[in-house]
């Protein structure tokens, strides 16, 4: 619907024969996608001429000087023939040229050299376009932006508009986040990825390999199936080709269960917890020093070094450690820790990024060597002091010293299934920030913008591409476009122009999710034992888990029972689950139906329609256990009748087992239609590899959705929780007791409880 929305405005836009400016986050169009382009990112300048002209297969491309399988030349084919349906062909002859260069100076960005290096000036008229870029990183930028500026007319040709473009970015660099601490995505999966972050123009990937790493030094701490150094290396050239560095990003010393969990690292645990690692014994340095090296021999051509120091929350806690444990030491203890692993970093010619937050102190950072690179500018976790630590003061702080930061936004914390809100806070958060408020901050555009996507709650990284579109986005054009006009570009970008009503798809998808999450009753966790700690200290914390009741057992002999799911604490979701599965319906079939459309991406609709499907078992659930009551409540009027009916008694009693196995079946198809999917583009969670057991232990300090099994089943496991086999089991032996108490012929009844009857 959105899109189509898009193009009648757009359309409005040409039939007035004139463009209008836009301004920063207006609502309209820009002049370019009011003329029925739409690129991601938006480009810096566009003069246009209001003419169009057809791009066909009579066209060729002449690299001139640029070598023939240069990148920039082999997507520009690719991607024409791909995407667009264009087939180019080389040559330096005709009519109709595209002509490639790279031309120090050809576009003046008065930006320093790193940020120069990507800026590209595009000339498109009848019968010759020109690309020239100011490096080859700026000509292949150049590349993209025209690939996606093709679009399909009535007529089925492919046009192009008469412009000129002139286009450098605002942040050097531009990361986006994979986080693969519950998951191990496969190769291709990452290649893909790739290429689409560089149709975007993403130029940095921070990559929290986590587990997922098979460490030569330490082989177990590798989970079975890790990537190889040779298979990381072979990514990271792929993504060095495109001009994108793959960032190893390790996090240390806390979030470190997927190395302390092991027995073999147990005497490294701080204070005993396997959350964060004791800095005050030098065989952490020694244990976490292997870990870098092997990262660093494995990403060769890529010139930072992700420490992450996430979290820290309690430096220097354990009993071994010679200061007094206070909220200064805790400060100094985390600026030792950078400090050492910097010199370790410096040796080896790579750039250190840290989270550099809590329990820094403001006047701590000076301390710090000034080429570390804080990557959160704009997440205010400070630490509490009276007078309060205001995030101005650390801004001060790090300029003073001479830092760079990256501007800090998230696609996903921890939110279930899909990102909620995604047009207001997601995408709006990311345009608000990247576009005014990190300059606010800083005083100018920071060095590089950060858009994180964890995985704490395990969600498909499919899910994350309309956000990390964003990020892309607004680190490179800050000023445009607006939030709306974003989601008609990426749809359309992303799925292909004959797609339809995707952006309601989205919304639709979002308000089914975030019912599956609210829907839920939140209880003390049986699973595991009490945490350690959390964020403000050291203190035994319970953990919750998801789950709902499990259906009231009949007592005998009058069959009475307390009911739960009609009662007015469920009452009102299983009506919300009524309403909301009437709209999945429809919200699947229009799915259905963009599958058959997308001419690009099908498998992220195929996720999409998994998650839908998922959501719409969790619906159906609701409503079956509230059947389960209707037919426990025949029975017990019948049971309880004047005359009493015990053969309609059992009748229903039958009935309410049915009822609960229909939802017992339908959650083991609904979940192997969900893992078959997945996996087309990742490995099985938790999997064995030639011989190797995954070794599963829960973080002792945090209590991630993703890690609470070691498979794909977190996802059930709320619904597990109710209970429903047990249920069955209890509902058949009282069922057969009670026809026995009264008389009934046993053998036709037990058959009746056998698996589809």
């Amino acid at each position: 619907m959105a899109v189509r929305v898009a193009r009648m405005v757009l359309a409005v836009f040409l039939g007035l024969g004139f463009l209008l400016p836009v301004s920063v986050g207006a609502e309209g169009p820009t002049p370019l996608a009011a003329a029925g382009y739409l690129v991601i990112p938006e480009p810096r300048s566009v003069q246009l001429s209001g003419a169009s002209f057809a791009l066909d297969g009579q066209w060729v491309v002449d690299p001139g000087k640029v070598a023939p399988n240069d990148i920039a030349v082999r997507m520009l084919i690719q991607d024409m023939r791909e995407l667009n349906g264009v087939e180019l062909s080389l040559g330096s002859a005709g009519s109709r040229v595209i002509r490639l260069a790279v031309e120090r100076g050809a576009v003046k960005t008065g930006a320093r050299q790193a940020v120069d290096d990507q800026g590209y000036r595009m000339v498109l008229e009848r019968g010759r376009i020109t690309i020239t870029g100011n490096s080859l990183v700026g000509l292949f930028y150049g590349v993209q932006t025209l690939n996606q500026l093709v679009k399909q007319a009535s007529d089925g040709s492919r046009q192009l508009p008469v412009a000129t473009i002139e286009d450098w970015p605002s942040y050097e660099l531009r990361f986006l986040h994979w986080d693969t601490k519950h998951h191990q995505d496969r190769m291709q999966t990452l290649k893909r990825y790739l290429d689409w972050s560089a149709r975007f123009k993403v130029n940095m990937i921070s990559f929290e390999i986590a587990d997922m790493f098979a460490y030569p030094s330490h082989p177990v701490i590798g989970a079975p199936g890790a990537f190889t150094p040779e298979e990381l290396q072979d990514l990271v050239d792929y993504g060095l080709e495109r001009h994108i560095q793959i960032v190893p990003n390790v996090q240390s010393p806390a979030h470190m269960d997927y190395v302390l969990k092991h027995p073999e690292f147990a005497q490294l645990r701080s204070d005993g917890s396997n959350y964060q690692a004791n800095t005050c014994d030098e065989r952490t340095y020694e244990l976490l020093f292997d870990m870098y090296q092997d990262l660093i021999n494995a990403t060769r051509g890529v010139r930072y070094f992700h420490v992450s120091t996430d979290e820290f929350y309690y430096p220097g806690i354990d009993p071994s450690c010679p200061k007094p444990y206070t909220p200064e030491n805790k400060s100094l203890t985390w600026i030792d820790f950078v400090s050492r692993v910097h010199e370790f970093m410096s040796q080896r010619d790579r750039r250190m990024i840290v989270w550099l937050e809590y329990p820094v102190w403001p006047e701590h950072i000076s301390q710090l060597p000034s080429d570390v690179i804080d990557g959160v500018l704009g997440d205010d976790y400070l630490p509490p002091r009276d007078p309060a630590v205001v995030g101005q003061q650390q801004v001060d702080a790090e300029k003073a010293n001479g830092m760079d930061v990256l501007a800090y936004t998230w696609i996903q914390g921890s939110d279930y299934l899909l990102p909620y809100t995604f047009e207001r806070d997601i995408l709006g958060g990311v345009q608000r920030f990247l576009s005014r408020e990190a300059k606010q901050l800083w005083g100018e555009y920071p060095l590089g913008a950060f858009g994180a996507a964890w995985d704490d709650a395990g969600l498909h990284n499919e899910v994350f591409w309309l956000g990390w579109s964003a990020v892309a986005n607004w680190s490179w054009t800050p000023d445009a476009p607006s939030v709306s006009q974003h989601l008609a570009a990426f749809m359309e970008t992303y799925y292909g122009p004959r797609v339809v009503g995707m952006t309601d798809v989205y919304r639709d998808l979002e308000e089914q999710v975030r019912f599956f999450r609210n829907s839920w009753d939140e209880a003390g966790s049986r699973e595991r034992g009490l945490g350690y700690g959390y964020s403000d200290g050291k203190t035994p914390i319970m953990f919750k888990d998801m789950l709902l009741p499990t259906p009231p057992m009949p007592r005998l002999p009058g069959l009475d029972f307390v009911p739960i799911y009609q009662t007015t604490l469920y009452s009102g979701r299983v009506d919300e689950a009524k309403a909301l599965l009437a709209e999945n319906t429809g919200l699947m079939e229009r799915l259905q139906e963009n599958l058959g459309r997308a001419d690009r991406n099908q498998y992220n609709l195929e996720v999409l329609y998994a998650l839908a499907s998922f959501v719409r078992h969790h619906e159906s659930m609701l409503i079956g256990l509230s059947q389960v009551e209707r037919h426990l409540q025949q029975a017990r009027s019948a049971a309880e009748a004047y005359r009493p009916r015990p053969q309609d008694a059992v009748k229903s009693l039958i009935r309410a087992y049915q009822a609960a196995e229909a939802i017992v079946a339908d959650r083991l198809a609904t979940f192997a239609e969900l893992t078959a999917t997945y996996e087309k583009s990742r490995f099985p969670k938790g999997r064995s590899v030639d011989g190797r057991t995954y070794f599963h232990a829960y973080d002792d300090v945090k209590n991630h959705w993703a890690g609470t099994r070691p498979d794909l089943s977190f996802m059930t496991a709320p619904e597990e929780r109710i209970g429903l086999e047990g249920w069955m089991a209890d509902l058949k032996a009282l069922t057969l007791e009670y026809a026995q108490s009264h008389g009934l012929e046993l053998e036709p009844i037990e058959k009746e409880f056998e698996p589809g009857a």
